[in-house]
């Protein structure tokens, strides 16, 4: 998969360039880990008796989690599908 074209850029405006898409990228990640700690907890704790999670409630974060998991991945894949599916399709109207 390939992304835009920097060339067209300065060496600043590519490192600026770069740095934004870090920060996007980090941002992300971080919203998604927010989203699934809060998911979690609010599917699999129901009280606050003691200050450990009781087995119930661990083996449920621990689905909840690998769920998470498994779909972003699911999603990310698919993703990457589409991509590459759009990008042979514009390969193929450009070649015309």
């Amino acid at each position: 998969m390939s992304g835009p074209d920097a060339s067209g850029f300065s060496e600043g405006q590519q490192q600026e360039l770069l740095q934004a898409i870090e920060t996007m990228q980090t941002r992300d990640s971080m919203r998604m880990y927010n989203n699934l700690v809060e998911k979690c907890f609010t599917d699999c704790v129901d009280s606050f008796r003691r200050k450990d999670l009781d087995a119930t409630e661990e083996k449920c974060v621990q689905k909840c989690c690998e769920k998470f998991m498994k779909h972003s991945a699911r999603v990310g894949m698919r993703f990457g599908e589409f991509t590459a599916a759009a990008e042979k399709q514009m390969a193929g109207l450009q070649g015309k």
